[in-house]
């Protein structure tokens, strides 16, 4: 919804070519009060002279002049306000924190050969692994997103295992939970000095997607259970699952990762505003 009394969170920017070599700014800006995104275009003759950290995510901002095109179904933006500028990510000590947790995770795993398996990836990619974005645009779209997504998953999982009746291999479902999103690392580019995330073209061309990175790299290992959990967590194969959990007759562990997934997803810390403190109104203007 269009409007000019919402304070909008920015949820992605990007400058685009359209046809004809016109620049074309795509802001997509997010109602905190539901959740729903409102598609906004800045013309090539508006997009002003300022750092691109000005459209960092999770800044605030307010519309101050546009119109809404019912039929591109996106609004024209002519002047913005600026109201806060959000953090960029975790800083040291929270990063740390969420690290000790997820080591605290990967110790819980019992089977030696499994446990030393997931150690090593992380201890690898260690500092790459704690500043990732776990997505442009969905969820934990900030430094070290992915790490916040990742030991979320892992705590709800410790929280509803002792709910979970049925038979299963809690080694597989904490490496599960913590390996899920592992191939997020190599699919996303990060700007640490604007925050700004975008998609990997070089892993695009090696691989399908994260899940097909971490199915293969668990599959080549032997760990055909903790595989099989990451190839289903999407849930349906038009949101990019190779096990469609609409099959008959699969493990129980499929489901159980997949929804402690969305959990996180939908209802963790999944804007980087979780971890801001208040600040004073920032009164500045665009000069659109």
């Amino acid at each position: 919804m269009f409007s000019k009394d919402i304070p909008y969170e920015v949820n992605s920017f990007s400058i685009d070519e359209t046809k004809t070599g016109k620049k074309m700014g795509r802001l997509t800006l997010k109602n905190p009060e539901d959740n729903t995104l409102l598609n906004c275009v800045l013309w090539e003759e508006k997009i002003p002279t300022m750092p691109e950290r000005f459209f960092r995510t999770g800044n605030i901002v307010k519309i101050l002049s546009g119109t809404y095109n019912e039929t591109y179904k996106n609004c024209n933006i002519d002047q913005i306000k600026l109201l806060k500028i959000a953090k960029l990510g975790l800083d040291e000590e929270e990063t740390e924190a969420y690290w000790q947790k997820l080591v605290s995770y990967i110790n819980r795993i019992q089977n030696e050969k499994l446990r030393t398996f997931v150690a090593d990836l992380f201890e690898t990619h260690k500092e790459h692994f704690k500043i990732a974005p776990a997505a442009k645009q969905m969820h934990h779209n900030f430094i070290g997103g992915l790490l916040v997504h990742t030991v979320e998953v892992a705590e709800f999982a410790e929280k509803n295992l002792a709910l979970f009746p049925s038979p299963h291999n809690e080694d597989d479902i904490y490496a599960a939970c913590l390996l899920h999103d592992f191939g997020k690392l190599f699919e996303y580019t990060l700007d640490q000095e604007t925050g700004k995330i975008d998609y990997n073209p070089d892993f695009q061309k090696q691989w399908l997607s994260h899940t097909q990175y971490g199915f293969t790299i668990c599959m080549a290992q032997g760990f055909v259970g903790v595989a099989r959990q990451i190839a289903a967590h999407h849930g349906r194969t038009d949101w990019g699952a190779i096990i469609d959990l609409g099959e008959k007759n699969l493990e129980p562990e499929l489901y159980f990762l997949h929804l402690m997934d969305n959990l996180s997803a939908k209802f963790g810390k999944i804007s980087i505003s979780y971890f801001e403190t208040p600040a004073p109104e920032n009164e500045d203007i665009i000069p659109f």
